[in-house]
């Protein structure tokens, strides 16, 4: 018996090897491109899925052999890192979900708190403070607030144990993390009326749906991929997921009908049997097939999320995604950064109306020619004009010029620059390579009722307009949200979903919108990008003192119809609407109201 039992536990031991150094490939695996992994992450599911029902039918002997419940709570923590580097990678939600699903049972089973003796081993509560700051991780993205809420508290007190238990350890490191965690969802706080996610119940207007069915523009790009890079000193972030970028993602997905969010306790198999989903206990048979996809949710675009990336590194993923895009597509590109060395979040920088593209190559001096022979070239002073993807100092190498884009022009891109120098890159407009870019081009300096009651570092206002309009509005007029006036924000949300559906009318019965528009407008993500900007350009247009518009407006390349510009009657109505509707007119430079 003891000569089966050692087997059992060489066997239990061989497969844990064999499956850890598979999950070490798929792990180290680049987040963005389309070099096919899915024969690596089959595999890799596929020896988890054998060491589990391996320990799950020897479980008795294993436990004789000294088998611990956290080395159990260690593979289901690992398994739920496998989904959530396959939603890194693929951007589909359902694998979000079900990295969740596998945190929750390691939670509710108390795999590392109920495992004898670890709470005196150093390792096992290395490996626990690990868990916590994934499942915080997933926790966050997926919304679940009261959950967030739990873990917070069950993190901080697990750091403070630590800490006096291991007298001799530094736990700087996971103190940090608390501090992290702790502002960021500080900073979030309160200010989400409506699901991020693209909601079909709350972003698709009927009014206006025949019209978007009806629009055709001579060519229609499918939105395929993002690139989404952020890089600002002391700005508001979560392991390697930062406030803007959180944002951003969840503004380019689905959000999953209910009954997606449902775990599905049990599942039939073939030959009758059933197998247990309710949590790590019961057999895991990973499925990367259909079965997994939930029917009425559509696919999300790819989304390569960059933390703090050098130069280099931009330009190597976009490289990448360009030189894989499939024809009649569009890479939506995302860069916040400040413009100056040392200037981060908030600090405008010296604006520059020279010209900026890089001069690195005959192809790129053309391309300055070009833009001087349509009449928009003034003095060169192209050094002072970049996004700055660096640490403290000064160097070139961390200076990206809008040169630096011209080569992936060739491809079509929707290019949103959130910076104090953003409009450096109007210099883009006239100079592509082939296709014509779309710009969103952030204000150069915030703008905000009460300024001192604004931490600058928490979240740049421009993506908030784009990712939640309303939260913005109040966050810019200074109002603080209060659960006893939820239904005077719910008016808010229907006024402004009136309005995006209005001007959704105004767009598509439009004869001289320009393609660069035309060709994205049937995409929802994009199309609620562009209505959300309308709205963003207006209320500031109205709120900023008008001799300062310069600095506080966005700006778009090419221009929108007329129909939709800030002073136009059918978007200055929506602004003076939502002004009396929270009684702050007097904030406002309207005239003739």
């Amino acid at each position: 018996m003891s000569d089966d039992n050692d087997l059992t536990l060489q066997t239990f031991r061989a497969l844990v090897e064999n499956a850890d150094h598979k999950f070490a490939r798929v792990r180290d695996a680049p987040a963005y491109g389309r070099v096919n992994q899915n024969h690596f992450f089959h595999k890799v599911f596929k020896a988890y899925t054998r060491l589990w029902k391996y320990q799950q039918e020897n479980r008795a002997k294993l436990v004789q052999c000294g088998l611990k419940r956290w080395e159990i709570g260690e593979i289901a923590s690992r398994i739920g890192q496998l989904y959530f580097g396959q939603y890194m990678r693929a951007s589909e939600t359902r694998f979000l979900v079900e990295a969740y699903v596998f945190y929750e049972a390691i939670l509710s089973r108390r795999y590392f708190e109920g495992s004898e003796g670890s709470s005196k081993d150093l390792g096992v509560r290395s490996k626990e403070l690990r868990f916590y700051a994934r499942f915080l991780l997933v926790s966050l993205i997926l919304n679940r607030t009261e959950m967030v809420k739990y873990l917070m508290d069950r993190f901080v007190a697990l750091v403070d144990d630590c800490k006096s238990t291991f007298r001799d350890t530094n736990f700087k490191e996971w103190k940090q993390v608390v501090q992290e965690i702790v502002r960021f969802t500080k900073a979030d706080k309160g200010l989400s009326f409506r699901p991020m996610r693209y909601c079909a119940i709350f972003d698709s207007h009927q009014a206006s749906l025949p019209y978007v069915a009806r629009f055709h523009a001579k060519r229609v790009l499918k939105f395929h991929d993002a690139l989404l890079a952020s890089y600002h000193r002391n700005e508001v972030k979560f392991a390697e997921l930062t406030l803007d970028v959180y944002r951003m993602i969840q503004c380019l997905e689905w959000e999953p009908s209910g009954s997606f969010y449902q775990k599905r306790i049990v599942r039939p198999k073939e030959n009758g049997d059933v197998i247990d989903h309710s949590g790590a206990s019961g057999i895991i048979d990973m499925n990367l097939a259909a079965d997994m996809t939930d029917p009425n949710t559509p696919s999300n675009p790819t989304k390569a999320t960059l933390y703090r990336p050098s130069v280099t590194h931009v330009i190597a993923v976009m490289a990448t995604i360009c030189e894989e895009l499939p024809s009649d597509s569009v890479v939506l590109v995302y860069l916040s950064a400040p413009g100056k060395a040392g200037v981060h979040n908030g600090g405008p920088s010296k604006y520059s109306r020279h010209k900026v593209l890089s001069q690195s190559s005959d192809e790129l001096n053309s391309g300055i020619s070009e833009s001087q022979n349509n009449g928009k070239s003034e003095s060169s002073g192209h050094h002072d004009n970049y996004l700055w993807f660096g640490p403290k100092g000064n160097s070139g190498s961390n200076n990206l010029y809008p040169g630096d884009l011209i080569p992936f022009t060739r491809k079509p891109l929707f290019l949103i620059i959130d910076s104090d120098n953003s409009h450096a890159f109007k210099e883009l407009h006239g100079a592509e390579r082939g296709e014509m870019a779309a710009l969103f081009l952030s204000p150069l300096i915030p703008v905000f009722k009460n300024p001192a009651d604004v931490n600058v570092h928490n979240g740049s206002q421009f993506t908030f307009f784009l990712t939640a309009p309303l939260s913005a509005f109040c966050q810019m007029i200074g109002l603080i949200p209060n659960e006893a006036d939820t239904d005077v924000y719910n008016e808010a949300e229907n006024i402004i979903a009136d309005a995006f559906s209005e001007w959704e009318v105004i767009l598509c019965s439009s004869t001289i919108m320009d393609l660069v528009w035309a060709q994205v407008i049937n995409d929802p993500f994009l199309r609620r990008l562009i209505l959300r900007f309308i709205f963003c350009r207006s209320v500031i247009s109205f709120f900023c003192p008008p001799e300062q518009s310069e600095l506080h407006l966005p700006l778009c390349l090419p221009h929108l119809p007329t129909p939709v510009a800030p002073k136009s009657e059918a978007v200055r109505s929506v602004v003076v609407q939502l002004a009396k509707h929270f009684d702050v007119t007097d904030s406002f430079h309207f005239t003739d109201t």
